[in-house]
């Protein structure tokens, strides 16, 4: 068995790697739905690390890199091993096998996400001086199952405005949701704006092909208006999924909750947000 990086690795390869890592598990990723997530997150194949087999990936961390918060970060996009080679601490070999690679590459902290009940996964990362820097609730709903109603008017707008607009969030994006991640996955994410008398006071960004709602945000000043409702109609009827998901709210932020509950659109999962500086 080998750890090497994927610099010279096809996307084909790493995505055989992948849905047989997580053939096992409740949720099942599609090609083209995997290549999107890598774009937005990041993704850098000359610092994300396999073990390979006989040429074969069966285990793997796909790293992103960026600044976040002002720092030069690395983020776990995605972490797997294949069912038969669990249990030989492979993943925890290949994160110190990269270690090194990423100091060299001048990045100062590590950044993950884990769901709250993998207790496994947060007790080995406890033990790396991981440390916990923010909870998370992640929100998911079938699309019929959400109540809508139509005000305002919605437009097309860039990421110009988006960038403009990002002052007016309740709590700093998770790595998967900032406007870098917007900007690196545009070609594939629709953003709309809601606009009175010529002014922007509202906007969502979203993929129509995950049901991924990425950012959906109002002034402050003009909240319990209808906006938000009107914002999330027109994301539902775009979308080609029969769900939409909304994921890393910040578990402290009191006003996303209570919205998306009064659309029926439940808390789906927990998760920590994680650090390790380098």
């Amino acid at each position: 068995m080998e750890i090497r990086n994927l610099e010279h690795t096809d996307f084909e390869t790493i995505f055989h790697g992948f849905k047989k890592a997580f053939a096992d598990y409740e949720i099942h990723f599609e090609k083209e739905e995997v290549r999107s997530m890598l774009k937005r997150r990041g993704y850098n194949p000359q610092l994300s690390f396999a073990a390979f087999d006989n040429d074969e990936i069966v285990a793997f961390t796909l790293n992103g890199t960026g600044t976040f918060n002002g720092v030069l970060t690395a983020y776990d996009t995605g972490t797997g091993t294949i069912k038969q080679y669990r249990g030989q601490s492979i993943a925890g070999k290949i994160f110190t096998h990269s270690l090194p690679f990423l100091k060299e590459s001048g990045i100062s902290q590590y950044l993950l996400e884990v769901l709250q009940n993998n207790q496994k996964a947060i007790g080995v990362y406890r033990r790396m001086n991981f440390e916990v820097t923010r909870k998370f609730d992640c929100f998911r709903q079938t699309i019929e199952h959400i109540d809508n109603r139509k005000v305002n008017i919605i437009e097309q707008v860039d990421t110009n405005s988006i960038r403009q607009a990002q002052r007016y969030c309740d709590f700093s994006p998770s790595w998967q949701n900032s406007f870098e991640s917007i900007e690196r996955g545009i070609s594939e994410l629709t953003c709309l704006g809601a606009f009175l008398d010529g002014k922007m006071v509202g906007y969502c960004v979203f993929d129509i092909h995950t049901g991924d709602l990425t950012q959906i945000v109002v002034l402050s000043e003009y909240r319990r208006k209808g906006i938000a409702s009107r914002l999330l109609q027109e994301v539902i009827a775009r979308l080609k999924t029969d769900f939409i998901k909304v994921l890393n709210i910040s578990s402290d932020n009191p006003t996303m909750p209570v919205f998306l509950k009064s659309k029926n659109i439940p808390l789906a999962s927990k998760q920590f947000e994680m650090v390790l500086p380098l």
